[in-house]
C-alpha cells in the first residue's frame, strides 16, 4: 500500500493489523503484546490503552489478567494509572478525547492536532505530569459505536516531553492499529445488547428529538415546526417505542447513541 512504502522497512500494515487483530477472547494477550512491541519497534514508545474512558474496569486478557501491569509494564507506584477510576475525569488526556477524534499529541505546553481544535484550548495542563501522569504523549482517540470512546497513549521511553518526531512519523499509522485493537477487544467483550437492530426514525421523528434534545418543550417544537402538540408528541413517541426507551430522556439518549441527533458545530 503506498502508507506502507511512505513509512519505510520498518513499517508493514497487513502484518500489523493482523497481529492486533482480536477475534476471541483467547485472542486479546497476543494482541496487546504485538501493540506493545510495535511501539517499541518502531518509536522505542511505551503503549497505554482504555477501551472505555467511563468504565472503571481495566483491560484484561482471558484470564482475567491486567493488561496494563501485565503487557504494557505500567507496574511502578506512580504509573498506576489503571488503577485510578477518577482519572478519566481528572486528566486531561481523556478529556481531550471527548472532544477531537483525531491523532494528537500534548505535553505541559499545549495541545497539538492537524486542524486546530478551540475545544481543546479551553482544557487547563497545569500540574500536567501529576495529572496526566506523563510528561508528554502520542494520543489517539477511538470513537466507536453507541458514544462509547477509547484512547490510547504513547509515551517515550525516556520520559521526555517533546513527541513532535514521533507524532508526524507514526501517529497515523498507530491510530489505526490502535482501533483494529480496541475495536476488536470491546466487540469480543460486548454481552447486551442495549439497542435495538437496525432502528429507523422518520424525518419527522429525527426533527422532534432535535429540537428537544435542546431543551424545546412539544408546545415549543410544534410552533418551530407549525405542527399541532399531538403530532409532535406522537412523533416523539413513537421513536421512543422504536427505540425501546421508558421516557422522553432515554429517547433522546439513544437516538443520540446512534448518531440521529448529530451536534452543532
Amino acid at each position: 500500500m503506498a502508507m506502507t512504502a511512505e513509512l519505510g522497512a520498518d513499517f508493514d500494515m497487513a502484518r500489523d493489523l493482523a497481529a492486533v487483530s482480536i477475534r476471541s477472547l483467547d485472542d486479546v494477550r497476543a494482541a496487546a503484546e504485538a501493540l506493545r512491541d510495535i511501539a517499541l519497534r518502531l518509536g522505542n514508545l511505551k503503549v497505554a490503552v482504555v477501551d472505555n474512558i467511563a468504565s472503571k474496569q481495566p483491560m484484561v486478557d482471558a484470564e482475567g489478567n491486567v493488561l496494563a501491569a501485565d503487557v504494557y509494564g505500567w507496574t511502578g507506584d506512580d504509573e498506576r494509572w489503571w488503577a485510578d477510576t477518577r482519572l478519566a475525569l481528572s486528566s486531561p488526556l481523556p478529556r481531550a478525547c471527548r472532544y477531537e477524534s483525531e491523532p494528537f499529541w500534548v505535553n505541559a505546553q499545549g495541545f497539538r492536532t492537524r486542524q486546530h481544535n478551540r475545544y481543546l484550548d479551553q482544557i487547563g495542563l497545569e500540574n500536567f505530569e501529576k495529572r496526566a501522569l506523563t510528561r508528554g504523549a502520542v494520543v489517539i482517540p477511538i470513537h466507536l459505536p453507541f458514544g462509547q470512546i477509547g484512547v490510547a497513549t504513547y509515551n517515550r521511553m525516556d520520559r521526555g516531553d517533546d513527541l513532535s518526531a514521533e507524532y508526524e512519523a507514526y501517529a497515523d499509522y498507530f491510530g489505526l492499529l490502535t482501533h483494529r485493537f480496541i475495536a476488536g477487544y470491546v466487540k469480543t467483550h460486548r454481552t447486551r445488547q442495549w439497542l435495538p437492530g437496525d432502528c429507523q426514525l422518520t424525518k419527522r421523528e429525527v426533527e422532534c428529538l432535535r429540537w428537544a434534545s435542546i431543551g424545546k418543550t412539544d408546545k415549543e417544537i410544534s410552533l418551530i415546526l407549525a405542527r399541532s402538540h399531538a403530532t409532535v408528541r406522537f412523533h416523539i413517541q413513537n421513536a421512543g417505542e422504536k427505540l425501546d426507551a421508558v421516557n422522553r430522556s432515554q429517547t433522546i439518549f439513544k437516538a443520540a447513541q446512534l448518531g440521529y441527533l448529530g451536534a452543532a458545530a
